[in-house]
């Protein structure tokens, strides 16, 4: 596969609270998804460089949007954010690769700008102790 953009080839669904997965790529603007390792420093005093060993593995997304209070839309999916404690899968897939996380959503912020745009952001992280994995 070739080197390619993140135009056009992207599609992106969160499960709502009762676990339908709900395509609100339309509604979102911009997205960071992140798999970070761990590491522990193991550098003995006999060494003259750092000496590591990789820990767990995690994952975390960062949704950001355009309010739309439309039925299964952005909206109507995040709004349980504050009320529910349940893990939402996240399926992300770009320029044919895909990624799909058990994700718990720990804030649904909503601005209003003085200029009149009302956008919001989703951060989640991983839920479920499975190793993020592009398919």
């Amino acid at each position: 596969m070739a080197k390619s953009t993140g135009l056009g080839q992207t599609t992106l669904s969160v499960d709502d609270a009762s676990g339908t997965a709900r395509d609100i790529r339309n509604d979102i603007t911009n997205w960071q998804f992140s798999t970070p390792r761990g590491v522990q420093d193991v550098t003995g005093i006999d060494k003259s460089a750092n000496e590591r060993l990789l820990l767990l593995a995690d994952a975390s997304i960062t949704l950001n949007g355009v309010f739309n209070p439309s039925a299964n839309r952005a909206h109507d999916v995040l709004k349980t954010v504050p009320s529910t404690s349940v893990a939402r899968t996240v399926t992300n897939t770009v320029n044919g690769v895909t990624m799909a996380c058990e994700m718990l959503f720990s804030d649904y912020q909503l601005t209003r700008s003085d200029s009149g745009e009302l956008t919001w952001s989703a951060p989640g992280s991983l839920a479920d102790g499975t190793v993020p994995t592009w398919a």
